[in-house]
This record gives structure tokens, C-alpha cells and sequence, in this order.
């Protein structure tokens, strides 16, 4: 394939090894092409200066100010070692101190005058309660003539990510050495769509994102260098859908008088209309020569497993096997109860009192003991399970189907490719793929993560679900606020009902190890947060005493684990106090109200999550998210903003406007760095939708890419052997 020589070429051949070896280490810089897509952060404009008013504390910043006074200190009487230079800087929003120690005072007490412009690079500190930059590097900002000062003054400085070892104003020293290399960028834009769009070529959007003139320069590099990021992406992930339409699979439908029409004759409820519209959509995949490949998501309660249950049973009725794969073991056994709850004797196949239509369910995971599971390995070799329920041990290679038709996987974000391609290799054929989230993603985010599926929605809630409502308990302002909160616990299980407590640590020794681990400044910012065993421990003794209270963590036992969720949900307990195991599929109706400790330590999304495991009854549910944090904190908006509603949707985009954007795709791409630079997936929903849909068609007119060769050569950049995991959604 061609390459790019310009841009392919090694940095220490342009930068000389010392320099190169630091960009590789420091930012994963290697070639003239990686350090061209390293664009500025942000530009100071050298007439105004930056904020200092809000500088994150233990961030590596650059900033442009004036200075406003220097001082000498001398200490313990000698006369090198015992000086320190304070430079007090200010950029009229805010004022810094600078520090400079022993040897290293003399420049600096030289270079930086009063009135002396420049840019400052280090890590903020804080010292006697106030910010501080110590030994910062400097680059003093020189005009000579009058109307070289004129042009100075004007002129944008950009700022890149940087690093300690490695200062903004060196990488733009070193971007100015490899820029002449821009003409010979190969453009992965097709010209038609770059010229239809409007769009600048793009050796012109890197020379204007470096080095812009005036900020019309910057918003036409961007919006240039957001397309080809979109784009790229976009047509990977059509490549990837059109690769699966090619796919042969084993159409599957009901047959009359099954399974599936049997156990919609015993469903004591109706379906909602957004089951029905959605099972349409997941049944009409099913009937297709290839497989489906869908992403059903919903919110918290809104009836997913049922929908995937139904599924299950239309490929059990065409005489295919179904598998649904769960992350964890108390998800696979809440599962595996709660489908063999709904099923009733139609999950007796093979046994005295079984159904004619009746199937077994069997449940896999890795601590069976050896009997069950061999049983379980030749239920399913057999034929003899149609449904079978499993966590990773599912994925094995003892594990074979007699005819694997359908793979339901739970929690996507939690599998990776390629364990959802070793399963879909168990089957004969490629079976079909059904992908359920319970933590709904924006739009914009399901076509750039989750570009690979067809996406379906439900945002119904079904009949008889009670509505949560959730307040804020702000226990450092308002500690009586929190006693309240313990006399409503003990008010619910009054009228029969049970309560959770869910804290963020567990409190053994593993977690004693970690913190011990965490630096002593954090241990001083912050106390560590809450932790189950403690929490109980208070509890039983404090406020909730006399109420039956057991605790459920991820280190337990998983038959203890599963001991504690059968008496918790046959109601032999009160209160469960548990860490977030119970974030996802646990299902006990009589469970009425939450309290979350130190509930700012959770996401949106995951508090949303939590949340929806009470009011599952007909009885109305109440949450609780206590926090010390101070009511102006970015923290306590947070938490405002899920008491403020019960929409999903909305609190997910709440969730990605607050953190930063590579933390969601960071997720999606199994950690690997993201490779969006300039793109938001929040903002630029338009560019995302229209990227998609000019994919779409290319992918589908040239496969290949075979007349896109700057395409190609972007896309083999973009899924290198690093990056083949953006597309698995680990």
C-alpha cells in the first residue's frame, strides 16, 4: 500500500534523537504525521493574557502573564544556596507566585523584570493555602521595533498539551521544523464531499491550526480537521457493518403455537408499545440471511429483558439454541432466576411436568461445581437447552452449541470484540447479535461507539412501574438532613418494605492495601470514601438498629453472594448495604428506597443505574444521594442534576458534557488513547450524522476503498495494531 514518506518519517530523523525520544515517551509522538495531528490546546493572544483565575491544582499548565514583582530571600546567611526567588505574575484576572531555589535563582532574577512579558510553564502547586508554579520554565515574549511589537502583540500563541519534560513553546519549535512536511499530507477527504462541503484542503487546515493568523484561521482548520476525524471513523465502522451484511447466518422464526406463543399466552401484562415496535424491529432481523446486529437500548426498567427473552424463544421455536452472556455471576444467576421465573414450566424441557413446548435454561459460570457443569456442557451440545444464560466461562473452548442461532450480550461496554467473536464462532454459522445497555448513550454517541450496530430504543416505562424521586442530602451543611434520612429507612421497612445503602469501597484488607498506596496529600485532600463494613458496622449498632441488615460485595464468596440475594429478595433482610454489584439487573420489587453515600463519588450515568433498582414494585421509590461535598461544587450540580430528572437520555449527555470526551471513548476503545482530537461527540452531532451518512454510501459504492487511496492510508493510521480496539467496544 502506499505510504506517506513525508509524513511517515521518523521525528528523530527532522528533531535529532534527544528531542524525538522525549515526544515518543512523553506524548506517543514518532513520526512527522503524529506530531502535525498534535494541534494546540487552546491560543493565548499575546495583547490579552490567560486566566490565572482558574488554574487546576496538580495540572501541568502554560500561561502568559506580566511580571509584577521579583524578590531575593536569603536564608541561613550563606549566599548561593540559601536564596529563593519569588516572581509574583499577574494577567489581570489573577495573580500567581513563582519560586525559584539555590543555583537556580540567578537567571530568573536576571531575565524576569517588572513589566517583562512571558510564557511560564509547570505544575500548579499549592503552598501556605496559596497556587504556586516552583521552577517553572520560562520563554521571555520579545518585540523589537515598534511595529514589531504591533505584530507580536497580535499574533496567537498556541498552546499545546504538554508535558513536564516537554514545554509547549518546545513542541512549537518543533512543529514549525516539520510544517514545510504539510503539502504532502494525502488527503483522506474524496474530493467531491471536501468541495460540496466547503471544506480547505488539508495541508492548508494544518498549517492554519498551528500557526492561524487570526481566529477565522483557527474555525477554518477545525472545522476541516473535525470532518476528516468523523469521516475516518464513520468509514471504518461501515466497512465493518458492510463486512457483516456479506456474513451468511441461518434465518430464524417463530414457528405458530411455540415457545414464544405460549409464554405470551401465559404473561400476566401486555406489552408496552415500545416492546412490541422494538420486537418487531429485532424479529424482523432475525427472519434475514445475515445476521442482525443490534444494539437495543433502554432506560433503567424499561423492559429489555423481556424483549430479549422474547427473541430467545423465536430462535428456540426455528430449532436454534440462544445464549446470553452477563459480566458478572450474580448478573448471570439474577438472570437465569428471573428467566426461569418467567418462563415457568416452559423451562422444564425434559422433565415430569414440563410444557410441551418447554425448553431447559441452563446457567454456566466458572465456580459450578464439576457435576452441574458437565450436565450443563451436555444440555448444551446436545440440543437439549435452547436458552442458556453464562458469564465469560460461555466463551471457553469445552463450551460447544448444538445449533447456536442468537447471542444476547448484556452490558456491552464490559465485553470486547473479540469475546463476542469467539462466541459467534461457536455456531455454525455466524448467529445473530443482540446488544443490550442499560445506561443510555446520546445519539451521537451510539453512531460513533456503536457505529458497527443497527440501534433500537425503548423509552417506556411499563404499566404499574412507580416513579423515583430522588433528593440531595447535604450532610456536611445540614447534618440533620441525614438523621431524616436513616428514619425514612426505618419508615419503609415499617410498611414491609427494604431498603438499599450502597457505598463506594468495601473496607477489607484488599482496600486497606490500595489506600495505603494512595499518596499522603491525597489522604490529607480527601478522606477515603465510605466503605461497606464500616457502614454496616454503624448502622447496626447506630440508627438502623434492630433491623435485619446483611452486606454484598464483589469479593465475596459467590455462593455467600447468592445466599445474601435469595433472603434479600425472598425479604429475610431489611437493608442490603452493597457496593455497585447491584448496579445492574438485580430485580426485587419490595425493594423501595436507597441511600447512596458519598454519592459524588459515583457518575451520572452509574447513579442512574443504582437508582433504578428501586420502585421496580407497584409501591413508589425514594433515593437518596448524600454528600459532604459544598452545595457550589461542580460535584453537587452533578448530583442536582439526576435528582432534577428520570430521563436517561438527558443525564447521559450530562454526564459526557462534564467529563472529559477520550474518558467515554477512552471506555470504548479499551483505554487506548482517543484518537479525537478536535471532534466532540456532544457538539458536533451534526458532523457525526452527515460523516455517517457520506460513509455509508462510499462503503457501499467502493467497498474496498480501491479509488481512495488517501483513505485507505488514513484508515490503516487510524486502526493500527494500537488502535484496532477503538472499534472494540471493550
Amino acid at each position: 500500500m502506499e505510504r506517506v514518506p513525508a509524513l511517515d518519517e521518523p521525528l528523530k530523523k527532522s528533531l535529532g534523537p534527544a528531542t524525538a525520544k522525549v515526544m515518543a515517551e512523553a506524548l506517543d509522538l514518532h513520526t512527522v504525521g503524529d506530531l502535525l495531528h498534535h494541534y494546540p490546546r487552546r491560543y493565548a493572544e499575546r495583547g490579552e493574557l490567560t486566566t490565572l483565575a482558574d488554574l487546576p491544582l496538580d495540572e501541568h499548565v502554560t500561561v502568559v502573564a506580566q511580571v509584577a514583582d521579583a524578590r531575593v530571600h536569603t536564608f541561613n546567611g550563606s549566599k548561593g544556596r540559601g536564596q529563593r526567588l519569588e516572581v509574583t505574575i499577574t494577567d489581570g484576572s489573577g495573580r500567581l507566585q513563582l519560586v525559584f531555589f539555590g543555583k537556580g535563582v540567578h537567571k530568573p532574577h536576571h531575565d524576569l523584570l517588572p513589566g517583562t512579558r512571558a510564557m511560564f510553564a509547570g505544575k500548579v502547586s499549592l503552598f501556605n493555602r496559596r497556587l504556586q508554579l516552583a521552577h517553572p520554565s520560562y520563554e521571555l515574549l520579545r518585540g523589537d521595533s515598534e511595529e514589531a511589537v504591533d505584530v507580536w502583540a497580535g499574533a496567537l500563541i498556541p498552546i499545546y498539551p504538554a508535558t513536564t519534560k516537554l514545554e509547549s513553546w518546545k513542541i512549537a519549535k518543533a512543529v514549525d521544523a516539520v510544517l514545510p512536511s504539510a503539502v504532502d499530507a494525502v488527503d483522506p477527504l474524496p474530493d467531491a464531499l471536501r468541495e460540496g462541503r466547503g471544506l480547505a484542503e488539508l495541508p492548508d487546515a494544518l498549517r492554519l491550526i498551528h500557526r492561524p493568523r487570526t481566529k477565522a484561521d483557527i474555525a477554518l482548520a477545525r472545522e476541516r480537521l473535525k470532518w476528516d476525524e468523523a469521516f475516518v471513523l464513520q468509514v471504518a465502522l461501515a466497512r465493518r457493518r458492510h463486512a457483516d451484511t456479506q456474513l451468511p447466518a441461518v434465518a430464524r422464526r417463530p414457528v405458530p403455537e411455540g415457545i414464544l406463543d405460549a409464554f405470551d399466552a401465559k404473561l400476566p401484562f401486555t406489552l408496552t408499545d415500545g416492546q412490541r415496535k422494538v420486537s418487531k424491529e429485532i424479529f424482523d432481523d432475525l427472519a434475514t440471511d445475515h445476521p442482525m446486529h443490534r444494539l437495543l437500548q433502554g432506560e433503567v426498567g424499561s423492559g429489555k429483558t423481556m424483549v430479549a427473552l422474547r427473541a430467545m424463544l423465536a430462535v428456540v421455536d426455528s430449532g436454534g439454541q440462544a445464549a446470553m452472556l452477563a459480566p458478572t455471576e450474580v448478573l448471570a444467576q439474577q438472570h437465569h432466576r428471573s428467566v426461569t421465573e418467567m418462563m415457568g414450566e416452559l423451562a422444564e424441557g425434559g422433565m415430569l411436568g414440563g410444557a410441551d413446548q418447554a425448553t431447559k435454561v441452563v446457567l454456566l459460570t466458572g465456580s459450578m461445581g464439576t457435576a452441574a457443569r458437565r450436565q450443563a456442557l451436555l444440555d448444551l451440545v446436545t440440543g437439549e437447552a435452547g436458552v442458556v444464560i453464562g458469564t465469560h466461562a460461555l466463551i471457553e473452548d469445552k463450551v460447544q452449541f448444538h445449533d447456536l442461532g442468537l447471542v444476547v450480550v448484556d452490558e456491552q461496554h464490559r465485553f470486547g470484540v473479540e469475546q463476542r467473536d469467539a462466541l459467534r464462532g461457536k455456531g455454525k454459522q455466524p448467529p445473530h447479535l443482540l446488544v443490550m445497555t442499560a445506561t443510555p448513550i446520546p445519539r451521537t454517541v451510539a453512531m460513533t461507539v456503536f457505529g458497527d450496530l443497527e440501534t433500537s430504543v425503548l423509552d417506556q416505562l411499563p404499566a404499574g412501574r412507580s416513579p423515583i424521586a430522588t433528593h440531595v442530602v447535604p450532610a456536611a451543611d445540614k447534618p440533620h438532613f441525614l438523621t431524616r434520612a436513616w428514619e425514612r429507612v426505618r419508615e419503609e421497612v415499617g410498611k414491609g418494605h427494604q431498603a438499599y445503602v450502597v457505598c463506594p469501597r468495601i473496607g477489607d484488607e484488599e482496600d486497606q492495601k490500595k489506600k495505603a498506596k494512595a499518596s499522603a496529600e491525597d489522604e490529607a485532600e480527601k478522606r477515603p470514601p465510605l466503605a461497606v463494613l464500616d457502614v454496616a458496622e454503624k448502622l447496626r449498632t447506630g440508627p438502623l438498629t434492630g433491623l435485619r441488615i446483611a452486606v454484598l460485595h464483589g469479593r465475596m464468596h459467590p455462593d455467600d453472594k447468592d445466599d445474601v440475594m435469595r433472603r434479600f429478595a425472598a425479604g429475610e433482610l431489611d437493608v442490603l448495604v452493597a457496593t455497585t454489584v447491584i448496579e445492574v439487573g438485580v430485580n426485587v420489587p419490595n425493594a423501595t428506597a436507597m441511600v447512596i453515600m458519598d454519592a459524588d463519588r459515583f457518575g451520572v450515568s452509574q447513579l442512574h443505574q443504582l437508582r433504578g433498582r428501586v420502585g421496580r414494585g407497584s409501591a413508589p421509590g425514594l433515593c437518596l444521594l448524600v454528600s459532604e461535598m459544598p452545595e457550589a461544587s461542580p460535584a453537587r450540580q452533578r448530583l442536582a442534576a439526576v435528582a432534577a430528572t428520570l430521563d436517561g437520555f438527558e443525564l447521559s449527555r450530562i454526564d459526557l458534557e462534564q467529563r472529559r470526551e477520550g474518558d467515554v471513548l477512552g471506555q470504548a476503545q479499551s483505554g487506548v488513547r482517543s484518537s479525537l482530537r478536535v471532534l466532540t461527540v456532544i457538539d458536533d452531532e451534526e458532523v457525526i450524522a452527515a460523516a455517517r451518512e457520506e460513509a455509508t454510501a462510499l462503503v457501499l459504492a467502493d467497498p474496498d476503498l480501491t479509488a481512495h487511496p488517501g483513505l485507505r492510508t488514513a484508515l490503516d493510521a487510524l486502526l493500527d495494531k494500537d488502535r484496532e480496539e477503538y472499534l472494540e467496544k471493550g
